[in-house]
């Protein structure tokens, strides 16, 4: 399994939807949240949007491998959606918060039923990630600004991850993850 995240804006979700298409055997995990859907979601693709008494009933019946609470909305990463692929032998690639990453983590050393590695995507810049979630369109200023606060708190969790990756161009970040996949990360 792999684990790839990094601060709200940082460009996770383009990263992963390109090493997708590089890649068309990889199993990538559709996580479900209670936030509202942006512009052009569609549930069950992007995410399973749910409301909040529905995520905390599956919370309560364990069926979150991991999940967390992220600027006023529940977000989690359901079983479902990735034990099939494990049973097949698939790599799953989870596309999550840094909470969330910690959390797989801490699961993989108490627990160990999964086996993951963590990848932390780094923006090119402070500015350039400030950039994206402004120019993203889709949160009004508070909540921009309270993804800022968030993300300057996960760059400091970034050094507990097994690889980082710098987005500054996502080809260049894809064929970063592609070594990472093959087992070369430094090649």
């Amino acid at each position: 399994m792999i684990v790839v995240s990094g601060p709200g804006g940082v460009g996770k979700g383009t990263v992963v939807q390109a090493l997708r298409r590089r890649h068309p055997d990889l199993a990538v995990s559709i996580s479900a949240t209670t936030r509202p859907r942006r512009p052009g979601e569609v549930d069950g693709e992007h995410y399973h949007f749910v409301d909040r008494r529905t995520f905390l009933d599956m919370v309560e019946r364990g069926e979150f491998l991991e999940w967390a609470e992220f600027n006023g909305n529940l977000y989690g990463t359901p079983w479902s959606s990735i034990a099939d692929a494990v049973a097949d032998g698939q790599v799953v690639v989870l596309e999550i918060d840094v909470q969330g990453a910690a959390s797989v983590r801490r699961r993989e050393e108490e627990v160990g039923d999964v086996e993951a590695t963590l990848v932390f995507i780094d923006p090119p810049s402070w500015e350039a990630l400030e950039d994206r979630l402004r120019h993203r369109g889709s949160e009004d200023e508070d909540s921009i600004a309270a993804r800022l606060r968030i993300g300057r708190l996960e760059m400091d969790q970034a050094s507990a991850f097994d690889h980082r990756v710098l987005n500054d161009t996502v080809d260049a970040a894809v064929s970063r993850l592609d070594r990472i996949l093959a087992g070369t990360p430094q090649a």
